[in-house]
């Protein structure tokens, strides 16, 4: 009885702080409805055809509100089966139940200790005794080669780190939570699902592309051999900046026993890190982040004469506008070389997509189609389709879809190691949770990305 009263006034507290608790089974009630949810998308996409086929004999504010109803509802169908299916996945990893252990990973019993310790850590850093336990912890994981930190683990980069958390310091995150972190990430950065992502041990890291290729040529038996064209090496140099959040709760929640504190840091700094990436990989500027690929001055021009670095756009053909027809997003496509359209998709915010969704090809077929099985992307003329809010709304000479290899086509760059201070001076009565790390990004190959303009 005591257990349940002090559980229902700590999720009272939740409620008066603003915070969110929620319950769920091992998933399989939501699983359940992930037929159900796929039924109605088919069912939408119907609706959605009629209302649309009846509005082009008729533009009317009715129909126009029919349409955009029924429009709302496809995009929000889609996002809840996108969760189902993000939830049946991390369902089905190992140790999804149990604290926290992601795939694929075999947790040895230093590494569970040390997180354990951390974790215990988290609700009283100025304990010596919690200090001593931990320290020691990492000490033996660094001594197994389990572990690399700086010095004692404590972070040693900052000044403000004495000045503002005193005698807390700030540890090395638990390579097992760290991981939990960035795998959330994915989840929350459309970038991160599509890029190629790079785990670098410095912010020197550059990759070189063979812009031209080698020479080549076809020769008899006893014909004179020319000299081989010398390939041209184009640097990539990712720009970097300090991706950090800061995850805030009350003391007494931390002190509180049912307070998943491990968890809720986990799903805090992922979230925040994650959508601060998002924009930043679209339409960063590179200066103490990284480099967009929306960033910079789009041509025209082709692949054969664009200096490399620069994305080719193709108009639209409306001064402000989608185009009036579909023929310019073929061009878009077929202006992206084959070798990058067999893992191409695109990439586009969910406003965009709603209009994208009321084009059709010469024979009335609609471009766009939902996914109706489990684990399928939607797909707009054959190609599969990311929602990426932070790309641009529709406006003059604005970028609003892009199209392309985008693995092939842009480079993250993880620095290695994350780091966490507990900060509880700041702010009376809360505490601060800093969570940093090191990411870089840029273009990595021009030519595997196109974008659309709308511009005549």
């Amino acid at each position: 009885m005591s257990i349940n009263r002090d559980f229902a006034a700590f999720k009272a507290r939740l409620r008066a702080e603003g915070a969110r608790y929620s319950t769920r089974d091992a998933g399989g009630a939501d699983i359940a409805k992930l037929s159900e949810i796929i039924e109605r998308i088919g069912k939408a996409f119907e609706e959605f055809k009629s209302a649309n086929d009846a509005s082009i004999n008729k533009r009317d504010a009715v129909t126009e509100a029919k349409i955009a109803k029924i429009n709302d509802e496809l995009t929000t169908l889609s996002e809840m089966k996108k969760s189902i299916e993000q939830m049946e996945t991390r369902m089905s990893r190992p140790g999804a139940f149990g604290g926290g252990v992601a795939a694929g990973v075999t947790e040895t019993p230093e590494q569970r200790k040390h997180r354990a310790l951390f974790t215990r850590w988290l609700r009283a850093p100025a304990d010596p005794h919690r200090q001593m336990e931990l320290r020691k912890a990492q000490k033996e994981l660094e001594a197994k080669g389990l572990a690399s930190t700086d010095e004692d683990g404590f972070e040693t980069r900052a000044v403000q780190t004495t000045t503002l958390t005193g005698v807390a310091g700030g540890f090395a995150l638990p390579e097992i939570i760290e991981r939990e972190i960035a795998r959330l990430g994915v989840d929350a950065s459309p970038m991160r699902q599509v890029a190629t992502v790079r785990t670098v041990g410095s912010p020197d890291y550059k990759e070189l592309f063979d812009i031209n290729g080698a020479g080549f040529e076809w020769v008899g038996e006893t014909g004179a051999r020319s000299q081989s064209t010398t390939p041209d090496l184009a640097e990539v140099a990712p720009s970097f900046g300090t991706a950090s959040a800061r995850p805030r709760a009350s003391e007494e929640s931390i002190d509180d026993l049912f307070f998943d504190v491990e968890r809720w840091l986990i799903e805090s700094a992922a979230e925040a890190i994650g959508q601060g990436e998002g924009m930043a990989f679209v339409s960063g500027n590179g200066v103490n982040r990284p480099t967009g690929f929306l960033t910079g001055a789009p041509v025209a021009t082709a692949d054969t004469t664009r200096a490399f670095g620069v994305l080719q756009f193709v108009a639209s053909g409306v001064a402000a506008g989608l185009p009036a027809n579909p023929d310019r997003l073929y061009d878009l496509v077929y202006a992206l070389r084959a070798r990058y359209r067999a893992n191409a998709r695109w990439m586009t915010s969910k406003l965009v997509l709603a209009e994208l969704r009321k084009y059709k090809d010469s024979t009335g077929q609609y471009l766009w189609q939902p996914s109706l099985s489990a684990g399928q992307d939607d797909r707009f003329m054959g190609f599969p389709i990311v929602e990426a809010e932070d790309m641009p709304a529709i406006a003059a000479n604005a970028f609003p879809v892009a199209f392309g290899d985008f693995r092939e086509g842009y480079l993250i760059a993880d620095r290695v190691g994350m780091r966490i201070t507990r900060d509880e001076i700041t702010l009376p009565g809360f505490v601060q949770f800093y969570i940093r790390r090191r990411v870089g990004g840029r273009i990595r190959n021009s030519q595997a990305i196109k974008l659309l303009r709308c511009a005549i």
